[in-house]
């Protein structure tokens, strides 16, 4: 049975990244350092040969996009977009660390939302309309690697939410420029809405490019 894989990998770093504050909906670019570290992790690892990116509409993902994939068409999807942190939008943890809705935020469930923000049960369900969008398109044209240029928060979201096996959040953060392979049939994704996950993108040079998580 076909498989559609499909290599999950964060943006590179913004100038707010690197200052440590939530940056959700703000549209930055990538900082000089995060498009030379990227430049450097081509050197570094292998990132595979794709059909196509699909990539959040924000800036920094489709930067990235055409830095690690020069060459291979673009498709913006609206729904990759990262969690909108409403008002902790560009403030660090320090800033929020002695506001009651900040730590509230923190010890609440998937519908707590900061402030004007959207919960994590609003990111888990646009983040199924994003996945299910792709993996249709690819079955439709045929398509079976391409690339997804997205946020941290929505792939630790959704591999949480529609990955095999299980892992929580906490284990399935990718670091910039990195991410995960997952790979889905017809059947696996229309039955169960659920992804497998095979392993670390991009490859090492000297490894197996489905390293175990």
């Amino acid at each position: 049975m076909k498989g559609y894989r499909i290599s999950v990998i964060r943006h590179g770093m913004t100038e707010a990244n690197e200052k440590g504050l939530y940056i959700g909906t703000t549209d930055l670019p990538l900082s000089p350092k995060g498009a030379a570290d990227l430049a450097a992790k081509m050197d570094e690892f292998i990132y595979p040969s794709v059909h196509k990116v699909y990539t959040s509409p924000l800036k920094r993902c489709t930067e990235t996009a055409d830095i690690l994939f020069p060459y291979t068409d673009q498709q913006v999807v609206d729904d990759l977009r990262e969690l909108d942190f409403g008002e902790f939008e560009n403030k660090s943890i320090d800033e929020l660390a002695r506001r009651a809705d900040y730590n509230e935020w923190l010890r609440g469930g998937k519908d707590a939302r900061p402030p004007k923000g959207e919960s994590l049960e609003e990111l888990t369900a646009r983040t199924y309309k994003a996945l299910h969008a792709i993996i249709t398109d690819m079955m439709y044209e045929g398509l079976t690697h391409c690339a997804m240029i997205t946020h941290g928060g929505v792939i630790s979201n959704m591999l949480s939410c529609f990955g095999i096996p299980k892992y929580p959040p906490s284990q399935i953060t990718a670091e910039a420029g990195g991410g995960f392979d997952i790979i889905a049939t017809a059947q696996m994704w229309l039955n169960s809405q659920a992804v497998e996950i095979l392993g670390y993108c991009p490859y090492d040079r000297i490894g197996d490019p489905d390293d175990d998580i």
